[in-house]
């Protein structure tokens, strides 16, 4: 007798004798044997029934009947609810969540199906699969929902149906929506944002952080003032948050909220007040030129007085141009001895280089580069008019060539009554601080032109945003294709120009919106 056939003899044996069961490793080891010896294998197949209502030859299950039939004799869906209403706030463009909450959920969003779920009853009686939206027309008010659910029926068959659900949008103006529709100046808080400089090109830069973030969306109204920007809240929490956010943003000092009696109710001894909280923006802006007062200068380790604000967030970072160290001030510290700017934006004049010579190599400091270096510059009103020439230096030497233009403060000419200038009579003034290099030539091309209606505080924030790059990284830029691009001269590489890849891809800002059907399951 071969050796497969006498191990397949005792296998068989032990069959007889007693139940065996067989790993994989086994049973494929068995079929292997049974395949040589050349034994007859039966392959397994599904039998069928018939169904018991209608004869067709189906797939055996609990019930004994297919699905047609089952369908027929059991509707998963009945006493599940078809219909159902949606509140919506017209004004704010909310959903009512019972019992009492408002939240935002755009059509076709996860968060309005999560609503349309949450508001059907006896949904627990079965199990949710899939739900999707159904298309209808916006102005219909009819938002249509797809379920598709499972159930358990008969002798434990588990069937599954889908059906549609309709809700009905009904128009209902929230409690804070009525009170401002009944009243408009029915507010609770009021945020008046101030800062004492005769530019807002702080307030523009808060504005694009605020719509960012959207710091203000539970603003009832903004308005905008003298020096500063009004906000009014429906909730005196909601004003608090919003101090706070602007703290974090920018140099603050908030002063102590006041408040105003509206009514008082004596049964119940209820009061209600009106708040309105006051802040100060510090008056220290981007490209300022400072002239520290004693007691500051010597908290930060007594740099040169004259010092250029170069980034304000929630400090305050200056550049010493002679040494190119930085300094950095937080709001505590500036409030304790606050100083104002010694020369501000619009008082830059534009100068013409004459020649550069690098004195120090480029030193990367606070995230900028800079370069010192020794200049010779002239001012363009004087440029072949006379010979008057300051040879000065300068912390743009990484930027500046000969025939170059930059925008700087002209101390030759200027008359300031700051009293801290009678304190260091000892330092030498330079004639002239350069601030930035300018690329005015170059943007007076086809292209270059700014949109007429632009007013110039604006087109200047937005050169500024050319200019520093680190401004862009907390500012949603998108592109304008209809937007030339500007001219640049021949061999001319650092042109101050938002790279392409900065700018947020695929936006569209046209009117016209095509909505893609939203499905969760």
């Amino acid at each position: 007798m071969a050796p497969h056939q006498e191990a397949l003899s005792e296998i068989a044996l032990q069959t007889r004798e007693s139940p065996v069961f067989l790993c994989h490793s086994q049973s494929s080891q068995l079929s292997d044997m049974t395949g040589e010896a050349g034994m007859f294998r039966v392959h397994h197949t599904i039998g069928s029934v018939v169904c018991c209502k209608c004869g067709i030859p189906m797939t055996p299950n609990a019930a004994n009947m297919c699905v047609k039939c089952l369908r027929t004799e059991v509707d998963i869906t009945e006493g599940l609810q078809k219909h159902a209403t949606l509140v919506h706030c017209p004004e704010c463009d909310r959903y009512f969540r019972p019992p009492k909450t408002w939240i935002e959920a755009q059509l076709e969003s996860k968060e309005l199906l999560t609503l349309c779920l949450k508001t059907l009853k006896n949904l627990n009686q079965v199990r949710l699969i899939h739900a999707e939206f159904i298309w209808t027309e916006p102005h219909s008010k009819r938002i249509k929902v797809k379920l598709r659910v499972q159930k358990e029926v008969l002798n434990g068959a588990i069937l599954e149906q889908a059906y549609i659900v309709e809700y009905v949008q009904q128009e209902h103006m929230c409690e804070s929506c009525s009170r401002v529709q009944a009243n408009p100046d029915q507010w609770v808080a009021s945020v008046q944002v101030r800062q004492h400089v005769p530019h807002r090109r702080t307030l523009f830069y808060l504005e694009q952080l605020i719509l960012m973030h959207d710091a203000a969306r539970c603003a009832k109204k903004i308005k905008p003032m003298n020096q500063g920007i009004d906000f009014f809240f429906a909730n005196w929490s909601h004003g608090k948050k919003f101090v706070e956010f602007i703290g974090k943003m920018v140099p603050i000092k908030s002063h102590r909220p006041s408040q105003q009696l509206v009514s008082h109710d004596p049964k119940s001894n209820n009061y209600y007040y009106k708040y309105t909280l006051s802040v100060e923006i510090c008056p220290i802006c981007r490209e300022d030129l400072i002239w520290l007062p004693r007691e500051v200068a010597s908290g930060l380790g007594n740099p040169h007085p004259l010092v250029i604000c170069t980034k304000v967030t929630n400090r305050i970072t200056l550049l010493d141009p002679y040494t190119l160290k930085h300094h950095c001030l937080d709001a505590k510290q500036y409030w304790r001895s606050p100083f104002k700017a010694l020369l501000s934006s619009r008082q830059l004049v534009e100068y013409i280089v004459l020649d550069v010579g690098i004195v120090y190599s480029e030193v990367h400091v606070g995230g900028s580069k800079y370069a010192l270096a020794d200049a010779q510059v002239a001012r363009l009103s004087d440029f072949g008019k006379n010979d008057t020439i300051f040879n000065i230096t300068t912390h743009l030497g990484h930027l500046l060539n000969p025939g170059d233009h930059a925008l700087g403060y002209d101390m030759f000419a200027t008359n300031s009554n700051d009293m801290e200038l009678e304190k260091y009579r000892d330092f030498d003034v330079p004639p002239a601080i350069l601030i930035r290099k300018t690329y005015e030539e170059n943007c007076q091309g086809k292209g270059g032109k700014p949109p007429p209606l632009m007013s110039r505080e604006y087109e200047e924030f937005l050169r500024g945003l050319e200019d520093n790059p680190e401004l862009t990284l907390n500012i949603s830029l998108h592109e304008n294709k209809e937007y030339p691009p500007p001219s640049v001269r021949d061999g001319e590489e650092d042109s101050a120009c938002v790279a392409l890849e900065k700018l947020l891809a695929n936006v569209d800002l046209s009117d016209d919106e095509d909505g893609d059907d939203a499905m969760a399951e």
